[in-house]
């Protein structure tokens, strides 16, 4: 069984802002899938989807992103799921808009998502894509930057950074992540 996270805030004012990008891939891999996130448990929404690779979660911590970790652990738990059977999916101010960098390893780089995740997991080893959403401008705060939307400009590149971050995902179901890696890193 396979567990794909999507770090991200819960509710309106949160929706498309480039923290909640993680958010926006479930979304887009559940639309694919034809799989609504209509279970609710563990602190977040999400559906179990039958494919024929095996079974796979999609999930969408609902703790805001501080707190990822209360929502992912038991899940995991509950569900027998091991630390290779994840991939996580959220935001990075370190890559350009779009961009994304693949990673099995690493540490939460600022990220405070990521750090309650390596708290509750225990470890630093697991499968990430980290989508590009740039840094601030000038005399803008992170927080500000971080929680607000994407410009008309960048909404095709996020698109497309949503679509690629989905292949990798459908790729890493039947393929080793380290090929995963080698195809999607820079894309």
């Amino acid at each position: 069984m396979k567990l794909i996270i999507g770090l991200g805030n819960p509710g309106k004012p949160y929706e498309h802002t480039r923290h909640n990008i993680g958010f926006d891939v479930i979304d887009e891999l559940a639309n694919r899938w034809n799989a609504p996130l209509n279970q609710t448990k563990f602190n977040g929404m999400y559906a179990t989807v039958h494919r024929p690779e095996g079974k796979v979660i999609l999930l969408k911590p609902l703790t805001y992103m501080n707190l990822s970790g209360e929502s992912v652990r038991p899940l995991m738990d509950y569900f027998d799921i091991e630390i290779e059977d994840i991939i996580v999916i959220y935001d990075d101010l370190d890559l350009e808009t779009g961009k994304l960098r693949l990673r099995s390893k690493g540490s939460a780089g600022g990220h405070n998502g990521i750090k309650s995740l390596i708290q509750h997991l225990g470890t630093q080893e697991f499968n990430r894509i980290r989508v590009g959403v740039n840094r601030p401008p000038a005399g803008m705060k992170v927080a500000d930057y971080v929680l607000s939307k994407f410009s008309k400009e960048d909404q095709p590149i996020v698109k497309d950074a949503i679509d690629k971050s989905c292949d990798a995902i459908e790729t890493a179901l039947t393929k080793p992540f380290l090929e995963v890696m080698n195809k999607f890193n820079g894309a």
